[in-house]
């Protein structure tokens, strides 16, 4: 059976990896004050990130992608032969985007669509996005692809070392006594996602501190995928081979991938932020 994966813009794919899989991606707004923009539509990731940290830039806001901007995705895919449609998404705690997909999904109830939760942001998204895709190559129905992905979720982890918690302060992301603690003490804080929820892992006083516990975090299991995850203007590349160094077992160069936050997640850690989505290795 030909099967459709779709996702949406939270999910981080860089446009050539989404186009190369054949991954539909659904834009989130984004606005800066009066100014609204589609992510990866018509405001790219090197856009973004010149308009927010701009001088004087209002603070960007983001929203969930509508029912019909799924919907036709959806009919668009069938329309072009597909037999069914995974649908990736970005967890419900954090954003109403899924909510979107199933409204949508429920719009089709003569199609077969299964909309998962990746409990995880970022490409904790998209990593599964690219696994749909590998599996329903290798001839797995949809259902049996869904059951995968979703069950792989629980591999998925996420430690990324931020400046400041005031930009997930500022967006809602984050509870105002934790975001408060990290400004008054001017710790460079690590958060993870878990259960959905955005959680401080850590709270070392020093970047370099914060790079080093970012590191152990992230290889205290074998790792099968590795997704760098930068903002400007951090450094990606050196933390990428030291991350690569450390990871027990080793992890084959074809496996591990860079790319920035883009505008649908980047407003909620602002700039010199450095870590990894992984998905770890069963044995």
């Amino acid at each position: 059976m030909k099967i459709a994966v779709i996702t949406d813009s939270a999910a981080d794919l860089p446009p050539a990896t989404a186009n190369a899989a054949d991954i539909r991606v659904i834009p989130l707004s984004v606005s800066f004050g009066e100014r609204s923009f589609q992510a990866g539509v018509d405001l790219s990731t090197d856009e973004f990130w010149r308009l927010m940290t701009a001088p004087d830039a209002p603070f960007p806001t983001t929203a969930a992608a509508s029912p019909g901007a799924f919907h036709d995705a959806f009919q668009a895919a069938f329309a072009d032969g597909a037999d069914a449609v995974i649908c990736v998404d970005v967890t419900e705690t954090l954003s109403a985007t899924i909510k979107s997909a199933r409204v949508a999904a429920a719009m089709l109830p003569d199609r077969e669509i299964h909309v998962i939760d990746a409990h995880s942001a970022s490409m904790g998204v998209g990593l599964l996005a690219l696994m749909a895709v590998e599996l329903a190559g290798a001839g797995l129905p949809a259902a049996q692809v869904a059951a995968h992905v979703a069950e792989r979720a629980g591999d998925i982890d996420l430690y990324v070392g931020l400046d400041t918690l005031a930009y997930l302060r500022k967006g809602g992301r984050l509870g105002g006594p934790q975001a408060a603690i990290g400004t008054l003490l001017s710790i460079k804080p690590i958060i993870t996602v878990k259960d959905g929820l955005v959680e401080v892992a850590d709270r070392p006083r020093t970047r370099s501190r914060a790079r080093a516990r970012v590191l152990e975090l992230l290889t205290a299991r074998p790792v099968e995928r590795i997704a760098i995850l930068f903002t400007p203007p951090a450094d990606a590349i050196s933390f990428r081979d030291e991350l690569v160094a450390r990871v027990p077992g080793g992890i084959h160069p074809a496996h591990v991938s860079v790319q920035p936050v883009g505008p649908s997640v980047g407003p909620h850690l602002g700039p010199g932020c450095l870590g990894a989505v992984v998905l770890y290795a069963r044995s």
